[in-house]
């Protein structure tokens, strides 16, 4: 829990104590008295008011103003703020864009990006300062190293609405050196990298969509910059842009780059909705630049391998290519060269992971959100038990975001999970060595882009002598899955760590690095590598005990202790130096003046040199700036070489990072109170949902939750469409969503909290679970609630696993009531889809007992509560069982929150009227008696029925009236002979009868 912020300023005081102004530090405090005071009140508040007179300033400023108080100050002369202005006003405006200028010591940042900086992070305006005078000024904000990066990573990771650039220079004379998006974090890794922020690899995606009658054609392209990927698509999609949005949320976008003529339309304004709603940021450009010309030689360039199955892919489409031809430009690919030759392509298909939109990320908790209380509160947070350095929890979030189809795919990794679990041994070990393994992906990036020193190599080197270990591990398991492991693991690691390739690089690093200087924290050449450094190295070795023994035989000569009275330093200024205390110079004044030159004379001593010592300290420096050339060459020599090995470390990257999440699987399922389980994986078109006793991975992870677990059994033909009612508060929505939870956790690979879990494969989960204005983009709560179910209706197959919690209420009851009965039968008849349905429309239960023959598998169920008959008290029992609920709860939940009793009571009268008033309502004498308990069914689910095919016979009986044929005599013994049918009809049907 948050505790508020107690600035002394906001320190209540008193009725008869006020203040003529706010505290602030070491101000002059002017008591108003407005009473006769407490001579012990008055003892009290003087003391609290001398207390903080006293309090250092800067523990009475809160984390914004202490920052405020440390800004580093912008000392700009006339001339040089002149140019700098000059420079400023000749930018071109970008609203996006916010400017940075690197000022060497601190950052700075002008005109309406000062305002936004010192708004957004300051949280105050004093800290903007002018440069300038009258019209010309311009406000400004200085930025220290360390609220810099704090900067860079909210603008690049957590907002989707800027992008950021830096300058460099001095007066008139600035340029561009980074630049920045939230798809493009490219110029500044080492900041985002640098305390592991980086848990996803953002990927921009451009799209040309082509607007037809018939619905919206989609070319898209996408490029993954960290892990040198380029996809390219084409498919059709519907005025919602449903598809649009699985791809993004599959690819993990964080930038699209769409035709500024196209985003003017009306067309496109669905699409700037998705983009919002999955936190996109979205870059305009010419659609001139959205251009397949020249695309396959381009991509020749950049593509390993040969250029034949590239051509074919690209001719395979005909609006992709130019997406795809749009982002080599805009990403500025061709322009580095260590793209070339080092990219890789392939068709992406939206039917190879389970489909996930926005609404479905949010309702089931998949990632982490800020207002999160604990990281157990999203399913990432829990599943994240990774050991390696970034790589498993940045595989982790994208397996989240793509659960698998394939059957087979997804036992083989509940296999490895499984035989993790029963061997703790086995997981404990390598999970030990893994905690040893460096983000290879990032050192790697750092080598190829020829950015590293050898501290980076050594750290490669340093994980890769941990695999032998890893793969003994794996070697010594001798399990049921043990050929799984072999064919998964060992095969791949036997073959990568060979002498061909990871021992080669080993044997690079033992002959080059001197490896007993890292202990000292010194990543030097070892001069055995290399002749000429051993040569140099010899050199210098011999000149330090050349100087050693001058320094010997001076002490001796002066008389003095060696490095106790006569010392040897080293400094920049003056090279090689004697140095005595000025308490020891008289003693050796004479001699000092005769055969030494003095250099210095300071506190700490006396320096001084002879010519010996002189020429020996010169040859040294010469020998030590031959030797540090020499080895600068032989580190990029060396560098470059580590970067051949990229294909071989790239492949162990991914090994070990899918090991690490399917460790981080087995831990968490065997870590668990209540252990988890395996699920039975069966294929989308057979077999039903089955999960006996399931339970909320994320809520039972609560330390103040005892979750009671359910049974939800979806079976095809009996209960595949469940209609669940009960209380607020009574658990329904928790339980809709753990079913989510549980299939979603069962098709990433990980074992699910439930006792036994059968599940039959979906190829999407549509999840609409309450919502919420969006009013910056004028949309309403109902419409928001209807966008999504519209999109579900549109994107739903038999496939799919549909979680809807309370349709239909945020509009008038009879119009909400009746799109819930119609959505119902939609899903029902036309989708077939499993589908979990919560409501408060206790009428919708009647849905299961139609004798249409039309509507199948539908069944009824509810959260039980109990209400005790003497004190009217709700107790909730979260527990889910067969049945319809027969009565509402929400006075008894209204006095669950200790609403005033008089409240209580008139809600109460108020319904009882509504009741009676209501034309569809027949209520009992005995439910009026009863105390506490709402209206009964206006009819029985039977009656209703019974009553329903009645009603719809007489309406098409009525509308097959031939009138335009009948005069008005004849309509009308037809109309009366109809209704007395019906009449006849509803003698012995209440539902009925409240019609007539």
């Amino acid at each position: 829990m948050n505790t508020p912020n107690t600035h002394p300023s906001t320190l209540p005081l008193p009725p008869h104590l006020s203040l003529s102004r706010p505290i602030s530090p070491n101000p002059r405090l002017k008591l108003v008295l407005q009473r006769p005071l407490n001579p012990l009140k008055t003892l009290t508040y003087f003391l609290i008011c001398l207390i903080l007179l006293f309090i250092p300033k800067d523990l009475t400023m809160d984390g914004d103003l202490q920052d405020h108080n440390k800004l580093p100050e912008l000392k700009l002369d006339a001339k040089q703020a002149q140019g700098f202005l000059t420079f400023f006003k000749k930018l071109p405006n970008d609203t996006n864009a916010v400017r940075f200028f690197d000022r060497r010591d601190y950052f700075t940042a002008h005109g309406e990006d000062a305002s936004f900086i010192a708004n957004t992070y300051y949280h105050t305006t004093t800290v903007l300062k002018q440069i300038g005078n009258g019209l010309n000024a311009l406000s400004s904000v200085s930025v220290s190293k360390n609220m810099f990066e704090t900067i860079v990573r909210d603008l690049l990771l957590e907002r989707i609405d800027h992008s950021l650039e830096l300058y460099e220079g001095s007066g008139s004379n600035w340029r561009l050196i980074k630049r920045g998006t939230p798809g493009n974090l490219n110029s500044f890794e080492d900041i985002l990298f640098a305390k592991n922020d980086m848990q996803d690899s953002p990927v921009i995606v451009a799209i040309m969509p082509i607007f037809r009658e018939t619905g919206c054609t989609v070319g898209l392209g996408y490029v993954d910059l960290a892990k040198r990927v380029l996809g390219i698509t084409e498919f059709l999609d519907d005025i919602h842009f449903t598809n649009v949005e699985s791809a993004l949320v599959s690819l993990g976008c964080k930038e699209c780059v769409l035709p500024t003529e196209i985003t003017k339309t009306s067309e496109c304004k669905p699409l700037h909705d998705v983009m919002s709603k999955c936190g996109v940021m979205v870059t305009e450009r010419k659609k001139a630049e959205f251009k397949a010309r020249d695309l396959s030689q381009d991509l020749g360039r950049l593509i390993k391998g040969s250029n034949e199955p590239v051509r074919d892919l690209v001719s395979a489409f005909e609006y992709a290519p130019m997406a795809l031809g749009v982002l080599l430009s805009y990403a500025e690919l061709l322009s580095d060269e260590n793209n070339y030759g080092n990219y890789t392509i392939g068709q992406y298909n939206l039917n190879t992971y389970m489909r996930l939109d926005s609404a479905a990320m949010r309702a089931l908790n998949v990632m982490e959100s800020k207002t999160d209380a604990n990281k157990n509160f999203s399913l990432f947070g829990l599943m994240n038990r990774t050991c390696t350095a970034g790589m498993g929890k940045r595989l982790l979030h994208m397996w989240l975001k793509q659960p698998l189809l394939d059957v087979k795919e997804i036992n083989i990794r509940l296999d490895l999970v499984q035989a993790f679990v029963e061997d703790t041994a086995l997981r404990q070990d390598l999970r030990q060595h893994l905690r040893r393994i460096c983000d290879i992906d990032r050192m790697m990036r750092i080598i190829e882009k020829k950015r590293a020193s050898l501290l980076h190599v050594v750290k490669l080197y340093q994980s890769s002598i941990r695999f032998p270990y890893i793969k003994s591990a794996m070697e010594r398991y001798d399990g049921q899955f043990a050929s799984v492991i072999k064919e998964r693991y060992l095969h791949c690691f036997n073959y990568l760590t060979n002498d061909d390739h990871l021992n080669k690089f080993n044997g690079l690093v033992e002959v080059s690095v001197d490896l007993d200087q890292l202990e000292n924290g010194e990543y030097m050449i070892s001069p055995g590598y290399d002749s000429q450094l051993s040569d140099l190295k010899n050199e210098q070795e011999s000149l330090e005990q050349q100087i050693h023994n001058l320094h010997i035989q001076t002490a001796e000569d002066l008389d003095l202790a060696v490095d106790k009275t006569l010392k040897m330093d080293k400094g920049t200024q003056f090279g090689h130096v004697f140095r005595i205390t000025k308490k020891e110079e008289p003693k050796v004044r004479k001699k000092l003046n005769t055969h030494f030159v003095i250099l210095e004379t300071r506190k700490d001593g006396v320096k001084f040199t002879n010519t010996k010592l002189k020429k020996l300290g010169d040859q040294h420096q010469k020998v030590l700036e031959e030797y540090k050339s020499c080895q600068k060459e032989l580190v990029a020599r060396v560098v470059n070489t580590a970067a051949t090995f990229s294909e071989v470390f790239e492949d162990l990257a991914k090994l070990l990072s899918e090991l690490d999440v399917l460790l981080s699987f087995a831990d968490l399922a065997a870590s668990s109170p209540t252990p988890y389980t395996r699920p039975d994986i069966t294929a989308s078109d057979t077999g039903d949902i089955i999960l006996e006793g399931s339970r909320h991975p994320c809520v039972e992870a609560q330390d103040w939750v005892n979750f009671i677990p359910n049974d939800c059994k979806l079976v095809r033909g009996k209960s595949w469409f469940q209609i669940i009612t009960g209380p607020n508060m009574g658990g329904k929505s928790t339980f809709i969503r753990q079913v989510g939870v549980n299939i979603l956790m069962a098709q990433v690979g990980s074992f699910v909290p439930c006792d036994n879990a059968t599940i039959s494969i979906r190829d999407c989960i549509f999840a609409r679970v309450g919502a919420g204005d969006c009013q910056l983009r004028g949309v309403s709560t109902f419409m928001q609630e209807m966008l999504e179910t519209a999109s579900i209706l549109k994107g739903a197959t038999d496939k799919s696993l549909i979680i809807i919690d309370e349709l239909g209420r945020g509009t008038s009851t009879y119009d909400g009531f009746g799109l819930a009965w119609a959505i119902c039968e939609h899903l029902v008849e036309v989708i077939k889809a499993p589908t979990l349905f919560a409501t408060h429309f206790h009428e919708l239960t009647a849905l299961a007992h139609e004798n249409s023959g039309q509507l199948s598998g539908i069944a009824n169920y509810h959260v039980s509560a109990h209400i005790d008959s003497s004190s009217r008290k709700l107790t909730m029992l979260y527990k889910v069982e067969p049945g319809a609920c027969d009565q509402s709860f929400g006075i008894h939940v209204a006095e669950f929150a200790n609403f005033p009793e008089s409240v209580v009571s008139l809600a109460r009268e108020k319904a009882a009227e509504l009741e009676d008033f209501s034309p569809i309502s027949i209520v009992s004498n005995e439910a009026e008696q009863e105390a506490g308990c709402k209206r009964k069914k206006p009819s029985e689910p039977d009656d209703m029925a019974i009553g329903a095919p009645r009603a719809r016979k007489f309406l098409k009986d009525f509308s097959e009236l031939p009138l335009d044929k009948m005069d008005f005599k004849q309509a009308l013994q037809e109309v009366k002979r109809l209704k007395n049918e019906l009449q006849d009809d509803a003698n012995n049907c209440k539902w009925l009868q409240q019609f007539l």
